[in-house]
């Protein structure tokens, strides 16, 4: 999808502590630059929005069924888990600090060894983690802790620091339907910014390497389970949440550029886009975040490039792209249903091009996003907010878009599904002032969107990649 990529046409020149970093332990949080706060909810409340957990019973491009930093009601948790983070200075000694890296990083050693030898002699306490409860008990707590207490808690010991580590807490939460949304992107060709929506935290992921392929300026990126990918001159490099490090560069499997993709849970398709030959692809390919492997899906009806992808009601769309010897802009999407592997081809799915008299390609791909199983697009150039009905396959005009949402043609503009949200990520241009804006609006049947203001911090005012995170 387009937020998920960067293209410079040649029209124009061209923490993470995600959970913290399990090895040191860094925080990197920063905050709102103009006054030191997170922006004030749309009710004046400046308490940060409480997490809540639910089944989820219906698909949405795998960004589950919670409202981005919504006031949702907190799961009842027993007390034994809560107020880690406060307790750490007893367990830890009285020195113990959310501070810098080099810092932390002996903290941590001193803190863990102390906490181990506590457990000395007898590993049925360890194993047990939380010894009152055992260990199952203990685990369906933390399942049900915020995934931002997860650093603090991989500090206790050996014990729970394993099992945060293995991924096996995350794999419980997506079973039984909890999910929180953080939002990943770019605004530097090497740097990531990752923003928890429920505490107004802005994070910092490690740098990715410098090399040929990371610099590259036509990228795509995609989240999925515990995972984000970054696909750059038909290479992929892989963020670990779980580890808190980059790996790769490693050649693509079905090496592509300019495709459409959109995650669901453990899996993420990725549809069409151009072969290192420049030929149009048709084919799709599937990837299982579990076994971390890839396989190939039939062909759609149509090559197609430069097209965007989402998942709706259990199915994979893609919408729009340009396809065809002359490059013409594809008015119609194509979806895939999972259980019987077959494309239907579905006409006028694409919102339709903004940009009169230029070429397909100098347009950014459709901006569209699904929250509720329902699709809605951005459309830059008249800065509305478009709702597809899927009985009558026709595009609606619902409202605006947030008034600082610049963008280049399409360009540098990202429209992401957060939950029950629909998120905007873009900042204006002046010559003044350069910051992102993250904006929100849960979409109510009848109402107009009333955006609110997530979070900004001063950076670069154009969106290279984006991708949001539900784990």
């Amino acid at each position: 999808m387009l937020e998920g990529r960067l293209i410079v046409s040649r029209m124009f020149p061209s923490p993470c502590q995600s959970e913290g970093d399990w090895g040191c332990m860094s925080f990197r949080f920063e905050v709102d630059p103009d006054n030191g706060k997170r922006p004030l909810d749309a009710d004046g409340n400046d308490n940060p929005p409480r997490r809540k957990s639910r089944k989820q019973s219906e698909a949405q491009g795998g960004e589950g069924d919670k409202s981005c930093g919504s006031d949702a009601q907190e799961e009842n948790v027993p007390d034994v888990v809560t107020g880690v983070e406060e307790q750490l200075p007893e367990l830890c000694g009285e020195g113990y600090r959310q501070e810098d890296e080099s810092s932390e990083m002996s903290r941590v050693s001193e803190c863990e060894d102390s906490n181990n030898q506590r457990f000395a002699g007898d590993s049925s306490n360890s194993d047990s983690l939380i010894n009152a409860l055992g260990r199952d008990n203990s685990i369906n707590c933390l399942v049900r802790c915020s995934r931002s207490d997860y650093g603090s808690i991989a500090l206790l010991n050996r014990s729970f620091r394993s099992l945060v580590n293995s991924g096996e807490l995350y794999k419980l939460r997506r079973q039984d339907g909890i999910v929180e949304h953080w939002i990943y992107f770019s605004c530097h060709l090497l740097e990531w910014d990752a923003f928890d929506p429920y505490r107004g935290r802005w994070m910092h992921l490690p740098r990715m390497s410098s090399n040929e392929s990371a610099i590259y300026p036509d990228r795509e990126s995609l989240a999925v389970g515990t995972e984000l990918h970054v696909f750059s001159k038909y290479t992929t490099c892989r963020y670990s949440l779980l580890a808190n490090s980059w790996s790769g560069p490693k050649p693509m499997y079905s090496p592509r550029c300019l495709f459409g993709s959109a995650s669901l849970r453990e899996i993420a398709i990725l549809a069409g886009g151009q072969d290192p030959q420049n030929t149009i692809l048709s084919s799709a390919i599937m990837y299982n975040s579990e076994t971390q492997r890839w396989e190939d899906l039939p062909d759609m009806h149509k090559p197609r490039k430069m097209c965007s992808a989402v998942f709706m009601d259990e199915k994979f769309y893609v919408i729009g792209g340009v396809g065809g010897s002359d490059l013409r802009a594809l008015t119609c999407g194509e979806e895939f249903d999972l259980k019987t592997r077959v494309w239907t081809e579905i006409p006028d799915m694409s919102p339709g091009r903004a940009l009169g008299g230029m070429p397909a390609t100098a347009e950014a791909p459709p901006l569209v996003a699904v929250v509720n199983n329902e699709l809605y697009a951005a459309n830059y150039a008249d800065m509305e907010v478009r709702k597809y009905d899927k009985a009558r396959r026709v595009w609606n005009s619902i409202g605006r878009l947030p008034e600082r949402a610049d963008s280049m043609y399409g360009w540098g503009l990202a429209f992401r599904a957060c939950g029950d949200s629909l998120v905007v990520i873009g900042g204006p241009s002046t010559h003044n002032e350069s910051y992102i804006e993250l904006n929100a609006w849960v979409p109510t049947e009848g109402r107009l969107p009333e955006w609110r203001v997530l979070g900004r911090k001063r950076s670069s005012n154009f969106v290279y990649n984006c991708a949001v995170m539900g784990c």
